[in-house]
């Protein structure tokens, strides 16, 4: 065990790192103005996203993996396929009204929309949509045609809103799809899609343990959309205190991030071990590493989002404010810098990595992968830092680049359309609502004023989960055509042969 967690650590420090790095470097500019107090603390909370990150990944592989495949695939064994369905809405709902992102989220528009039924909204949409990914493998469904109906559809409610005049809610709503696929929900619901995939699925088709994630993201758009075409009210937006914490300030943001980590945690637990008792009566030996995983979980996970809200928050606005007050043409260079490294900081995209290495027998490299989702997560947030600078639709950018995902879905192997689509809801994790959307909005703060901070600096999440499943999609597509250019060259080295080459066995 201690050896495992020595490998995390370092795998974190190598993540987040260059993070850090760039933004100390950066303070010793005039480009950036951190007081010592500042530097120190963001410092100090890197080394705590280290130690989180490590604990949390050893945690995810040893505890949450392992209880999402045993429920994937001990409910299908046991023939209780609609105690599967059951179970899969009633964690789907429950985990996700847990989730800490999405509590922050609907903080933000309590004004116009009640928290509690935009959070329980939310919540039955990811239930439903995983139903509907445990149908989807069970009855053989391509998953780039339900995404192509579906993300259709989407445009077809963005349209109305739009002509209602709430365009207030499209922003909300598309990054509503990526809060609710935060770090405790990720692992569960990927091993869970693993376990069922392999109970219930094609033993030959990789593609089947995946796309869980992508059909769970649309539940939360779509539940956000029908709210707003019966809302009348405009959604206000109040920029709130991102000031450093100090002090006892900091063991208060402690305690806060404890009881949401536990009340996230809970539900999960409470199921599993439920579902132990009645039908899965797995030994106390393989009881107890998971037992062990779930702590580790519950502190790595406390001390990473105690770390980002402490540090990160404060020095992301601040940066956003100070370089869109010196150059947006820098702002947008600089956010793409960011972006490319700051993927390598979320703690669920190393969860997915290795499961796509190891379902795939390391045809999709964990190396492809991180530098496709660099690429994606860069542009990403640049596009992004444009909205900030430019003022116009999320739409605009939204429209053609899930046309164009969705397009390239019809002509790249199938697993790579899986992947894609499940990267783009796991790359969409706390750092990014914690850090890069802090940087969007100091910048649209300066650049837009306040009044325009919901229409232009939110749908960042919408921007970092879409911009994946085309860089990814990418690797399927160029794997495709190299193939075709071998099988060519190929051919006509056969062709073209002397037949006083080719020897005859009599």
């Amino acid at each position: 065990m201690f050896k495992a967690l020595l490998s995390k650590l370092k795998e974190a420090a190598v993540s987040v790192f260059p993070v850090a790095l760039i933004v100390l470097l950066l303070a010793c500019t005039p480009l950036l103005d951190l007081s010592l107090t500042e530097a120190v603390v963001f410092a100090c909370c890197a080394i705590a996203l280290v130690v989180g990150m490590a604990l949390f990944n050893l945690g995810a592989d040893i505890a949450m993996t392992p209880m999402g495949e045993q429920i994937g695939s001990g409910l299908p064994k046991s023939g209780r396929f609609k105690t599967l369905l059951l179970v899969c809405f009633l964690m789907g709902v429950f985990v996700t009204v847990a989730e800490p992102d999405l509590t922050v989220l609907a903080s933000q528009v309590k004004d116009v929309i009640d928290s509690t039924a935009l959070t329980l909204a939310i919540g039955l949409g990811v239930g439903l949509f995983l139903v509907l990914s445990v149908l989807r493998v069970l009855f053989r469904l391509s998953l780039a045609q339900l995404m192509t109906i579906f993300y259709l559809l989407l445009f077809a409610l963005a349209a109305l809103i739009l002509e209602r005049g709430n365009g207030s809610f499209l922003a909300l709503a598309f990054d509503s799809g990526g809060v609710t696929t935060g770090p405790i929900t990720v692992p569960f619901i990927m091993a869970l899609g693993s376990g069922v995939a392999a109970s219930l699925g094609d033993k030959h088709d990789r593609e089947s343990s995946f796309g869980f994630i992508a059909l769970c993201s649309i539940g939360p758009i779509l539940a956000v959309m029908i709210l707003g075409l019966f809302s009348t009210g405009e959604i206000v937006y109040k920029l709130p205190d991102y000031s450093m914490q100090t002090g006892v300030e900091i063991f208060q943001t402690l305690g806060h991030t404890i009881k949401e980590v536990f009340i996230a945690l809970l539900p999960i637990v409470a199921f599993f071990f439920l579902l132990q008792f009645l039908l899965l009566k797995l030994p106390k030996k393989r009881l107890l590493p998971i037992i062990v995983g779930i702590f580790y979980t519950l502190f790595g996970l406390v001390i990473f989002l105690t770390a980002v809200s402490v540090g990160f928050v404060p020095v992301g606005y601040k940066m956003g404010v100070q370089l869109a007050e010196q150059s947006p043409a820098l702002l947008v260079g600089f956010a793409f810098v960011l972006g490319l490294t700051v993927v390598l900081a979320e703690p669920a995209i190393h969860v997915l990595n290795r499961q796509v290495e190891a379902v795939t027998g390391g045809a999709v490299k964990k190396s492809s992968m991180l530098i496709a989702l660099s690429i994606g997560v860069g542009v990403a947030i640049s596009l992004s830092a444009l909205r900030a600078v430019f003022d116009f639709s999320i739409l605009y950018y939204l429209i053609p680049g899930y046309f164009l995902s969705l397009g390239l879905s019809f002509f790249v192997p199938k697993l790579y359309t899986a992947i894609a689509f499940d990267s783009g809801g796991v790359a969409s994790g706390p750092l990014t609502s914690s850090f890069i959307l802090p940087f969007i909005i100091g910048a649209c703060a300066v650049l837009q004023g306040e009044s325009k901070i919901l229409m232009d600096a939110f749908g960042l999440v919408a921007m970092v989960a879409m911009t994946p499943l085309i860089t990814i999609q990418a690797l399927g597509f160029k794997a495709v055509v190299t193939k075709h250019f071998r099988e060519r060259i190929a051919m006509k080295r056969i062709l073209g042969a002397d037949d006083q080459q080719i020897i005859k066995f009599l």
